[in-house]
């Protein structure tokens, strides 16, 4: 015990040192830029009450599921909520996990088999990373978005071929050219998996995804929703055929061998399924405002490098994770939640400020950010 006590403490003492020492803060009365809350839900009076009266309405259900789906943790309400969400996603079927990482990591660890090939974007987030490195496939990496690279892999890929790309990543707040990407996976006979999990509740009419807003579901092998960013909620589902629930049912770990989400977890996701046709106005305003600081960068703060403008996710990039940790704590001190994102999660020299903006974020507080980033721009000058 001495001994693992001595080495985890080295482990410790050895990331403090590099200042990258990880710790939990409690939450703030800041101004949220930084919570992956886009439409506000997770704050919603009007969520809050149809969960509450849907929850009302089923005084029978137990307080926890008791089991994985596989034994005692089965039930109507998990399986008619699964038959909504596909409809909602234009799917064949789909299956719930407790957690975007639990779907990412069970879809790709078990999906892949010996001898086949899956090529990830080397942006990926980790829990599809994670999920990769347990596959017994052969596993290589493509150069971001970048679609001759793509091409080059698939050209010497062997087996059945995955591609695993996110439609909005969670760093650079960039899209995936989905359709150019959906077209060399057909003529490649690769089966393209899409994390939409930035991209639930932010793009679509109704906040149906990336993938539907361009309307190629039908192109698309499998899909992660993930319920915890706009939805405001928590747990995720994979969205596909009907082969691909029952073969997730079957061989996916994190499926298999996890407590299944409570009653009153699916009640919550029920009801905010319900509630997003209502937020067309809650995604509209979430998009202009996406534009009004786009346009406020390039008017204020033109000499600045950003790593998008294409969704909600803008990144600042401050070189230099000591630079970047204070200049996150300058704007922190200014009533502004902002956290740095420091290497080795970026690469270095790209560390960066992740901005994340909501449908209640407001033009003044745009504008107070932007001014606060001048002020301390010109004092590093």
């Amino acid at each position: 015990m001495i001994k693992a006590d001595n080495t985890i403490q080295t482990l410790l003492d050895k990331r403090r040192s590099a200042g990258l020492l990880r710790s939990l803060k409690k939450p703030t009365d800041l101004i949220d830029f930084c919570s992956n809350d886009y439409l506000g839900l997770a704050r919603s009076p009007i969520v809050r009450q149809q969960i509450g009266q849907a929850v009302a309405h089923h005084p029978a259900l137990l307080n926890g599921s008791t089991g994985s789906r596989l034994l005692a943790g089965n039930s109507t309400l998990a399986e008619e909520l699964e038959t909504e969400i596909a409809l909602f996603h234009k799917a064949k079927a789909a299956l719930i996990f407790n957690s975007g990482y639990d779907a990412n990591v069970g879809l790709l660890a078990s999906l892949p088999q010996r001898g086949d090939t899956l090529l990830t974007d080397e942006l990926i987030h980790a829990s599809m990373i994670d999920g990769a490195r347990l596959s017994l496939a052969n596993r290589f990496k493509f150069r971001h978005n970048d679609l001759a690279d793509l091409e080059n892999r698939l050209k010497s890929a062997t087996g059945t071929v995955y591609v695993a790309i996110e439609s909005v990543y969670s760093m650079d707040g960039d899209l995936a050219p989905l359709p150019e990407m959906v077209e060399l996976c057909e003529r490649y006979e690769a089966a393209l998996i899409v994390d939409e999990a930035h991209a639930t509740g932010v793009f679509g009419a109704n906040g149906e995804g990336l993938v539907q807003a361009l309307g190629l579901q039908k192109q698309v092998f499998a899909r992660v929703h993930t319920f915890g960013k706009a939805l405001g909620i928590h747990g995720a589902t994979v969205v596909g055929s009907a082969a691909l629930r029952e073969f997730l049912i079957n061989f996916a770990r994190s499926f298999v061998y996890s407590t299944a989400l409570p009653p009153h977890s699916l009640l919550a996701i029920r009801s905010v399924y319900g509630f997003l046709p209502q937020c067309q106005a809650l995604i509209q305003r979430l998009h202009t405002l996406r534009a009004y600081f786009q346009q406020q960068i390039e008017t204020h703060l033109p000499q600045t490098e950003w790593t998008s403008a294409e969704s909600p996710i803008l990144g600042l990039v401050v070189p230099g994770n000591d630079v970047c940790r204070a200049t996150a704590t300058r704007l922190q001190q200014a009533g502004f939640d902002i956290r740095p994102i420091l290497s080795p999660t970026v690469p270095a020299g790209r560390e960066r400020l992740r901005i994340c903006l909501h449908a209640f974020n407001s033009e003044n507080e745009i504008d107070r950010l932007v001014q606060t980033l001048q002020e301390i721009i010109d004092v590093h000058e």
